[in-house]
């Protein structure tokens, strides 16, 4: 059912606000509908807005749009007709405009575009009905008077707290753990809405003037909106879409330019490889929807506990990384432990049940576990595996490459300070909840390779799925290494 109607698959608050808000617009549309007369020159100025909202639409068709919330400036359609027309013309341009989104644009969950709808139009058609209680005749917006101006500002702002205040509340319902700072506003944001409300005043200034002069005014706001759709096109290919971290390219691309940086500098640097235990049971048991919320909790609960500068991406799957720059051993193995414990409390609630899940976790550290970036992610993936092999739920710290005996160091590499070899830092038992570890097959725990060894390297994947039945989507670690080196002196290269 939850394939065919994605919104029964919702958290049930979601659903329920969803609805109200709907119901609330189709309300205001019967009852506004049976009061207003109706006059063919408000029809003519309703359709010449809706007409210079379709060009914006088309003008930026080509680009797409990103996935999930975003930004544009069409509210400089919406907010002319809220000042200009009749309040019930503000309940109809949404719905209008977003049929367009849909068909001409990117087709999505389809009541995501009905609660837009009836989001925009409730926040218009208050803010009309605002307006025109102070301004009876709204064409003397069109003189400058200082009156009607500022009550055409005051409708602006409470059309913007009224459209970011319920898009928020539904946000924020999907997803309880999300902070209201990061559904509300940011600088960026406000920006963006403080130039939204001066192009929608603009625009009802010059459409009551003469509507003809809307062909001056659409050019500029095209070039507006395109510049907006690029830079969030932009940010959207750096990010993953299910859960807003960075992506794998984009993480490889970041931990690159610190790893130099603390090269050069001289300083610390931890990288962590975060697994989520038994996932695949997760998606056999509950679902992929399930599955996907279990994503996002988890990514919610690392951008909590890190922080800003702290490099966090989604490596493929249900593998995380993480790169601190500035922290030590015991910075990392203490942020590592703090992460572990916060998502093993963590709850996505599905029907009657709360689905819980844990962590396993490796940790390797620059100039002692390695000098670049795929040593420190072979190293991390070692320790990562380790962690497995020992019971999951818990951090482990791979072995330190020692130099030969017969080799000095040099003084311009000193070697690096020792530290015990794989260590894991013991975990609580997983409570209840969490998903049981009963009924896994057999299997086979491989030799561990000795510390004098070097740590295999390994390619930073995709977002592909693992062939690893334990660990589900995402582990790349070799289920079989071979722990004695070859004394063969000419090893056959493709071993």
């Amino acid at each position: 059912m939850a394939d065919r109607w994605p919104l029964l698959g919702q958290r049930r608050p979601l659903v329920g606000y969803l609805c109200a808000i709907v119901t609330l617009d189709l309300v205001a549309i019967i009852l506004l509908s049976a009061s207003t007369a109706f006059h063919w020159r408000d029809v003519l100025t309703f359709a010449a807005l809706m007409a210079c909202g379709a060009v914006c639409i088309e003008a930026t068709r080509r680009l797409g749009m990103p996935a999930g919330v975003s930004r544009d400036l069409l509210s400089a359609w919406w907010l002319p007709v809220a000042l200009l027309l009749p309040p019930l013309y503000a309940l109809f341009a949404p719905i209008v405009l977003q049929i367009l989104l849909q068909v001409r644009v990117r087709a999505t969950v389809l009541y995501r575009r009905v609660f837009s709808s009836a989001a925009i139009g409730i926040a218009g058609c208050t803010a009309s009905l605002m307006f025109h209680w102070f301004v009876p005749d709204p064409m003397v917006l069109a003189r400058g008077s200082g009156g009607p101006l500022m009550f055409a500002v005051a409708a602006a702002a409470l059309f913007s707290l009224l459209n970011t205040g319920l898009i928020a509340i539904a946000a924020h319902t999907a997803d309880p753990d999300m902070s209201w700072r990061e559904v509300l506003w940011d600088r960026e944001s406000v920006l963006l809405d403080v130039v939204e409300l001066c192009l929608g005043i603009l625009v009802a200034i010059a459409c009551g003037l003469n509507p003809a002069l809307l062909l001056f005014t659409l050019p500029p706001v095209v070039l507006l909106q395109r510049s907006l759709l690029h830079a969030q096109l932009q940010a959207a290919a750096r990010t993953d879409a299910k859960t807003g971290l960075l992506n794998a390219a984009a993480w490889q691309r970041e931990a690159d330019t610190e790893i130099v940086r603390a090269r050069r500098t001289g300083e610390s640097l931890a990288l962590l490889i975060i697994d989520i235990d038994h996932f695949k049971r997760v998606n056999d048991a509950h679902g992929h929807l399930v599955g996907d919320q279990v994503l996002v909790g988890v990514a919610s609960t690392l951008r909590s506990q890190l922080r800003d500068y702290d490099v966090v991406g989604r490596f493929g799957g249900e593998e995380f990384v993480v790169l601190l720059p500035g922290a030590d051993i015991d910075e990392a193995r203490r942020v590592a432990e703090r992460l572990r414990v916060h998502i093993s409390h963590m709850a996505v609630p599905v029907d009657d049940t709360l689905v819980k899940v844990t962590v396993s976790t490796g940790v390797a550290l620059l100039s002692i576990h390695g000098d670049d970036l795929i040593d420190l992610l072979a190293a991390a993936d070692l320790a990562l595996y380790r962690a497995k092999e020992l019971g999951r739920d818990r951090v482990c710290i791979p072995a330190v490459q020692q130099s030969p005996p017969s080799q000095a160091p040099s003084p311009q590499s000193p070697l690096p300070p020792q530290v015990p070899p794989l260590q894991s830092l013991p975990s609580q038992a997983p409570s209840p909840q969490s998903v049981p570890p009963q009924g896994l097959p057999p299997q086979s725990v491989p030799p561990q390779a000795p510390p004098s060894q070097s740590t295999p390297s390994r390619a930073i994947p995709g977002d592909a799925a693992s062939q690893d039945p334990e660990s589900g989507p995402g582990s790349d670690i070799d289920p079989d290494p071979d722990p004695d080196p070859d004394p063969d002196p000419d090893p056959d290269p493709t071993s």
